[in-house]
């Protein structure tokens, strides 16, 4: 299970908890070694259409199913997912159990393990991209399926929140949300400034009608 002091941190609305996410450090230890990320943007992601606080663009919004059934756990694990059926991401669960929400890590600076994740992003033209949006992210701390709702107690994996809150901090629209979830009446992505690693705003693309 995860640290009662990590529990009881990520035991609050995710709209609190994703900017307070920025510059903590995820770790992946494997076989192959330890990889480790600074985060730098985030996006928060509220509950269902029932819940006190419904948010359209999330999982959760329709109710439980397979997908989605970690999010409404308790906090302190992954939510990962598989997306445009190529690529994984990676949300950390947080608030109450049943409150079906979380934070999906965006993008991050590799601060520890940088020739492994280099093998394993081997298309990135610069350090910066290693780890520079959600599917990167993900590819360079080596998450895939099998770490759907793995536990961050500093095992495997271990999330270490920031000694302060950053400073500075940026939001806006989430990126490639469709409908209203990605309007700006949701201004829930939040990054550092000047990063690099930073992921490029886009907004969904309008899907034709069959």
């Amino acid at each position: 299970m995860p640290q009662p002091d990590l529990v009881r941190w990520l035991l609050r609305d995710p709209v609190a908890v994703a900017p307070d996410l920025l510059g903590a450090v995820l770790t992946h230890t494997t076989p192959e070694g330890g990889v480790a990320v600074r985060i730098t943007e985030v996006e928060a992601y509220r509950g269902h259409r029932d819940s006190e606080h419904p948010d359209p663009g999330s999982h959760s919004y329709n109710g439980r199913t397979p997908r989605n059934e970690v999010m409404w756990g308790p906090p302190g694990h992954l939510y990962v997912y598989f997306t445009y059926g190529m690529h994984y991401c990676a949300n950390v669960v947080c608030g109450p159990a049943g409150s079906s929400s979380g934070c999906l890590l965006r993008a991050g600076e590799i601060v520890e393990g940088l020739g492994l994740a280099r093998s394993r992003r081997t298309s990135a033209k610069r350090d910066s991209e290693l780890a520079r949006g959600p599917a990167r992210l993900t590819q360079a701390l080596a998450i895939g399926r099998g770490h759907n709702g793995a536990a961050l107690d500093g095992g495997e994996f271990r999330l270490d929140p920031p000694a302060h809150r950053a400073a500075g901090v940026l939001s806006g629209p989430r990126v490639g949300v469709a409908g209203p979830g990605g309007s700006a009446d949701y201004p829930w992505r939040f990054w550092l400034p000047g990063e690099p690693s930073v992921s490029p705003y886009r907004p969904a693309k309008a899907r034709p009608r069959p």
